[in-house]
């Protein structure tokens, strides 16, 4: 990793945490904003879920007590994340993260959980601390001291931690396990997606016996083992369902908890395991390979980037058998399927689709993860293509940009920001407070209505409450199977604006109703949407982009007094385990709260309400290749020329590219048709170009502007005079291209008509001539 492109990351998230910090509500701050960036990148590589980014520190005479900037307690109490940031400033270059920084900033943390799980600890943590349902779960709820196996404290920065810190110890008779987040680590996950997981079965002394499909084959290699279940035990511990690949964790929902026939197989037969169970299929980028000794065959060494595709149940279920029962499973031995891919081009697609197949007996098919795909998709080109209406007081329009995958929004923001102006543009159009993710949209949709699959409720505010993973693997497997369309998207952002209105209605600390922001706003809006019967006027909240003042107040009240009930209500006053339980949301959505709805008339749907006209698929793909037309042509022919220099100089661009841009270039000027192959190769270049030199853009805005001052300048008037004088004059000099020459006579004689397009042309042609030496003043004497 070159230090330029590091230095580039860092500016690059500093510019992100400022851009954020203006857009947000006030309250933020940098520390915080930087710690739910690293958060995101985390979540998304697996490395964490449903985390909750909150702040508390204690501080006495001795100094910092504790310190926490988020947490994740997993929906099953198997893993805790605590995380503590050490924020430096906004600099423009990196700095060093000391070792002594480090264990300070780590200790903090760790003195948080050594003490939560004593439960005298709560008393001394303020109630409207945004940690003390946390410290008051750990303290209180049976299954944490059941099942929790492993705490991982995270130290996230934005400096550089060179130093060696400890790897783990036991606190309170739990492991933990010590990470370091700085700028490296992120700057990694940015680039691959994930920072993969390695394990040295011959360092931890294990045997895993196996054997080669020696058949020649240029995708993968396939071995099969034999792994013993002790061995499963250690990288469970420390990995949990970070070894799931991710596909899996977040489809199937897995919950670590004990499958009865392999707990009972353990205590009862164990030396049967290897016959009842189907065992493990696992993927990896590559495996070394050790001889056993005394001729016993091979052996797996290393394992570079393993994961369980199939088999997290058996893994989960060994690993608590064995620290539940205290039992000895040394003769537990479980077969492994390992593929080992080979195509590095396509990876993560080829372990992908092993993970689908893998778990094809499961109630979520392969059939419904593809068309959950195709709706990403679709919903992406709308995000592009629709714009939204101006907001009140303001003239121009924007759109709704969704992120499909991580980094979508700040590629798209460098590769249509390519000059100081169009970057301009691009925030205007596209503000970074209407980005939205797969999982925000998902808390937005299941905010709003619940959804019964047959008698069983699976959507409602109370598994938003679950946190993002859990809460948009429920929208994808029962909240998004219509294919969205225009009335789809405007819906689902009319719903975004509730949410977020919601948020800054609620408030941030020390402006706030309370400490529980992220369960009183989807309960409210769900409240709201049920005791309504789901008829507010969804269209106009889009048309006008923002909410009633009526709405506005009455949001305020509901969430008040559901706040209030919540944490008078909660059985122990766990109020954040409470909110995740179904039970809640039946008590709270039988209450009135004496509140009156009827001020809410004009924000419903009624008879008269517009009736909107639903776009078809192909409008929607006209839309997105007018769009990448526009963007095309909106480079300077100059900047074209300068492009097809650098490629072939560089050899950047192959020889059909360099000439893609010479065609595009010539197209461009001349405003002739572009075609689909033109098209999508001028798209892919302008990424070459954006990646490996943007600076070949640098000069475009001055291009422009030169064009600008040239026309604004005297110029003569197109005529069909000047027309018949440039058509007489290039008769003998034959300098326009045929179909330029037959342009103007056809202007000439009346085939076509002197419209303004037309007259743009005409004056390109006029050029062309002068170029060649023709005057028109001397034509025209």
């Amino acid at each position: 990793m070159g230090n330029k492109e590091l230095s580039q990351f860092y500016i690059d998230l500093q510019e992100e945490i400022n851009a954020i910090l203006i857009s947000e509500e006030e309250g933020t701050n940098p520390e915080q904003v930087f710690t739910e960036l690293a958060l995101s990148f985390l979540s998304e590589a697996g490395e964490t879920e449903n985390y909750r980014v909150c702040f508390d520190e204690k501080i006495s005479k001795r100094g910092v007590e504790h310190k926490i900037n988020g947490y994740s307690l997993y929906e099953n109490y198997e893993t805790l994340d605590l995380f503590v940031t050490l924020y430096n400033g906004g600099g423009s270059t990196i700095q060093s993260t000391t070792k002594g920084e480090a264990e300070k900033a780590i200790e903090r943390a760790v003195k948080f959980f050594r003490n939560a799980v004593y439960k005298d600890y709560v008393n001394e943590i303020e109630e409207s601390s945004e940690i003390f349902d946390l410290a008051h779960t750990l303290a209180n709820i049976p299954e944490v001291k059941e099942y929790l196996t492993r705490v991982n404290i995270f130290l996230i920065t934005n400096g550089e931690v060179k130093a060696d810190l400890k790897i783990s110890e036991t606190i309170a008779g739990y492991p933990v396990y010590f990470r370091i987040i700085d700028i490296n680590y992120l700057f990694n996950l940015s680039d691959k997606s994930r920072v993969p997981i390695e394990i040295n079965f011959e360092q931890l002394g294990h045997k895993v016996p196996c054997i080669a499909n020696e058949i020649e084959n240029s995708h993968y290699q396939s071995w099969l083992a034999i792994i013993p279940g002790i061995a499963l035990v250690d990288m469970y511990e420390q990995y949990g369902s970070r070894l799931l690949e991710q596909n899996v964790r977040s489809f199937l929902q897995f919950t670590g908890k004990i499958n009865k026939g392999i707990r009972n197989t353990i205590l009862t037969e164990q030396h049967m395991f290897m016959a009842f169970n189907n065992g493990i299929a696992a993927t990896a980028e590559e495996v070394t390979i050790i001889d056993l000794p005394n001729n016993q065959g091979k052996a797996f060494g290393q394992v570079k980037d393993f994961q369980i595709v199939n088999g997290g149940q058996t893994t989960a279920s060994i690993y608590h058998t064995w620290k539940k029962d205290k039992v000895d499973i040394s003769n537990v031995f479980v077969p492994v399927k390992l593929t080992i891919v080979k195509d590095r081009s396509n990876f993560s697609k080829i372990v992908g689709r092993i993970a689908e197949y893998a778990n094809t007996q499961n109630k979520v098919s392969t059939a419904d993860l593809s068309s959950n795909r195709e709706n990403l998709v679709l919903l992406e080109k709308l995000s592009r293509t629709t714009w939204a209406p101006p907001i009140s007081g303001e003239n121009n329009q924007t759109r709704w940009f969704f992120e499909r995958s991580r980094g979508q929004y700040k590629n798209e923001r460098i590769r249509s920001g390519i000059t100081p102006s169009k970057r301009k543009q691009f925030d205007k159009q596209n503000p970074r407070s209407q980005m939205f993710t797969k999982e925000s949209l998902a808390k937005y949709i299941n905010s709003y209505m619940e959804v019964y699959f047959g008698k069983k409720l699976v959507i409602g505010p109370h598994i938003v409450v679950r946190g993002g993973q859990k809460n948009y693997a429920q929208f994808l497997n029962y909240n998004f199977s219509i294919k969205p369309d225009n009335i789809w998207f405007e819906d689902a952002i009319a719903k975004a604006i509730l949410f977020s209105t919601g948020e800054k209605i609620y408030g941030v600390k020390p402006n706030a109703i309370g400490d529980m922001r992220y369960i009183t706003v989807p309960y409210s809006l769900a409240w709201l949407g049920f005791k309504l019967d789901y008829r507010l006027d969804l269209f106009k909240i889009w048309k006008q982009q923002s909410l009633s003042g009526a709405l506005k107040s009455k949001l305020y009240e509901i969430m008040s007094k559901i706040e209030n009930h919540i944490k008078s209500k909660a059985p122990g006053s766990l109020y954040g385990e409470w909110a995740k339980k179904e039970e809640c949301w039946n008590a709270i959505k039988n209450e009135d709260f004496n509140i009156d709805l009827e001020d809410l008339n004009l924000d419903l749907e009624n008879k008269s309400s517009e009736k909107r006209k639903k776009l078809e698929e192909d409008d929607t793909q006209k839309a997105v290749i007018e769009a990448s037309i526009g963007r095309l042509k909106s480079i300077h022919i100059k900047t074209w020329k300068k492009v097809e220099d650098w490629g072939r100089e560089t050899q950047n661009l192959s020889h059909y590219e360099c000439n893609i841009v010479s065609t595009l270039s010539s197209k461009i000027r001349d405003n002739r048709n572009i075609t689909d192959i033109e098209r999508n190769q001028g798209e892919a270049i302008l990424n070459i170009v954006v990646n490996l030199n943007p600076e070949l853009f640098f000069d475009m805005d001055d291009f422009f502007n030169e064009d600008h001052n040239r026309s604004t300048k005297e110029e003569v008037e197109i005529t069909l005079d000047l027309i018949n004088i440039i058509v007489q004059w290039d008769k003998k000099n034959k300098r326009l291209d045929a179909y330029k020459y037959q342009f103007m006579v056809d202007i000439l004689e009346g085939r076509k008509p002197l419209t303004d397009r037309n007259k743009f042309l005409a004056r390109q042609n006029l050029r062309t001539a002068e170029k060649y030496g023709f005057r028109w003043k001397d034509a025209k004497e």
